[in-house]
């Protein structure tokens, strides 16, 4: 053979060249691919949140509009000298004199700006500023139950799946039925006749005391968290039952599984069993029954918040649904509605994290 004719070696590695340059292109393709589907279904997800939102504010503006009554009837029924000159004035004020559909634009425009638009009541604010005033002690009050909801609910839900039908849970059970069938308003007044005039112990009504201002950084916290303790135990006793309840079931479905007699049998710690491979696969059920809980940390009771004074979202809400203020009622309807949207993301999110075999059956998927 000549030095200028090439080798059939030579031949074979570079027609070999094309096939590995291929074949590495195909490997890195669904690698891409997969990396990028997490950011495709989360745009996916996106866009079906805003149509759901989009149709929960349609429903909502015609439904209370459809309800007796106006926002002009406050002013001008109880107002022997406002005539019905003054309610078409008002009406033309308001921009209820123009068809239900420009009114509905009208209102998606603004919310489109992060405008809630003005109040239809006397003051005339602006609805965020209403809602953002009495948002802090409404989500803070929430929050609290919620946490100490969690903290007490998940190991009395443990020990009662583990003590199965033993006395010690069938006390419990009775003790957590009996607080979960009182009503709110009866263990609240229960609790200030307790605590607020028997034992005097804490303050029954509002957030502050009167020499507030002139207390220390420590003692303001200390002040506001004994106006607080009363409401939030009358919270968190009422969801403790259903909470503790369903972290039971969860866990007894979860001790019944062959990886956890597998475990057992391998003589680990019983502790180490419950807590570390136990818990977590019973907490997925509960990782999307607080998703859900997200909504409720702006849902304010009326009759919680009546009964201790307290300048949150439920009474504010309640006084513009009397009044029929639209903007507000519909300013509180959407940040319910986004929260809720916001806790079903959030749950989804969550429950991948905490299951490998989500990420891996997505992974799978899209390969």
């Amino acid at each position: 053979m000549s030095s200028g004719e090439p080798s059939p070696a030579m031949d074979r590695s570079a027609g070999s060249k094309p096939c590995t340059t291929r074949a590495s292109a195909q490997a890195v393709a669904p690698d891409r691919s997969t990396r990028s589907f997490p950011l495709r279904r989360l745009v996916r997800k996106c866009v079906w949140m805003l149509l759901v939102l989009w149709g929960i504010t349609i429903i909502s503006f015609v439904v209370i509009h459809l309800a007796p009554g106006s926002p002009t009837d406050m002013e001008t029924t109880l107002n022997p000298l406002a005539g019905e000159a003054a309610r078409r004035r008002l009406e033309e004020l308001y921009g209820l004199n123009r068809p239900l559909y420009v009114q509905y634009l009208d209102w998606l425009w603004r919310l489109v700006h992060l405008d809630f638009g003005i109040s239809m009541s006397a003051d005339a604010r602006p609805v965020m500023d209403k809602i953002l005033e009495r948002l802090p002690l409404t989500v803070g009050m929430n929050v609290a139950s919620l946490v100490l909801t969690l903290l007490i609910a998940i190991p009395v839900g443990v020990f009662s799946a583990v003590r199965r039908n033993s006395l010690a849970d069938r006390v419990l059970t009775v003790l957590l039925y009996i607080g979960f069938a009182m009503p709110s308003f009866w263990l609240a007044l229960i609790l200030m006749m307790l605590f607020g005039i028997e034992l005097g112990w804490l303050p029954m009504s509002g957030i502050t005391s009167l020499g507030f201002e002139s207390l220390s950084l420590w003692g303001k916290v200390c002040d506001v968290t004994s106006h607080l303790a009363m409401p939030v135990a009358v919270y968190t006793l009422g969801s403790l039952a259903g909470m503790s309840r369903y972290m039971r079931a969860c866990m007894l479905e979860v001790l019944e599984q062959d990886y956890m007699l597998t475990a057992r049998a391998k003589g680990l710690p019983m502790s180490t069993v419950l807590w570390r491979h136990g818990l977590r696969n019973a907490l997925l059920p509960l990782i999307t029954l607080l998703g859900l809980s997200v909504p409720g940390l702006i849902g304010g009771s009326v009759i919680i918040e009546s009964i201790f004074a307290l300048p949150g979202l439920g009474q504010l809400f309640y006084a513009a649904v009397m009044a029929r203020d639209y903007t507000l009622i519909m300013g509180n309807l959407v940040l319910g509605a986004v929260l809720t949207l916001l806790g079903n993301v959030l749950a989804d999110v969550c429950y991948g994290l905490a299951d490998p075999r989500i990420r891996a059956g997505a992974r799978q998927t899209q390969g």
